[in-house]
């Protein structure tokens, strides 16, 4: 599968496990738009993998809010679960 998901509770999570491309758009839109109308949950939640998706990634997170709103069910949308904070030097 190109999208990974997870159901807690009527919570849908969706993530990305790469940016997609061109080719991967609507394979992903057809997975997410199946899981949506089977789980009807109450929530969404999408994690991309990067922290600038494509045009693509975009595209699809697009069609996503579409059904959710057709759905009512909210949707946010996250970036990447490992994005290091910036370090900042020391006090002297």
């Amino acid at each position: 599968m190109i999208i990974r998901h997870s159901v807690e509770g009527r919570v849908l999570h969706l993530s990305f496990p790469h940016d997609l491309g061109v080719a991967d758009r609507a394979a992903a839109a057809l997975q997410i738009e199946a899981l949506l109308l089977e789980r009807r949950p109450q929530r969404v939640q999408v994690q991309l993998a990067v922290v600038d998706p494509s045009p693509a990634s975009f595209s699809v997170i697009a069609r996503t809010r579409r059904l959710c709103e057709y759905l009512d069910a909210p949707l946010s949308v996250v970036g990447p679960a490992s994005v290091a904070s910036p370090v900042t030097p020391a006090a002297a």
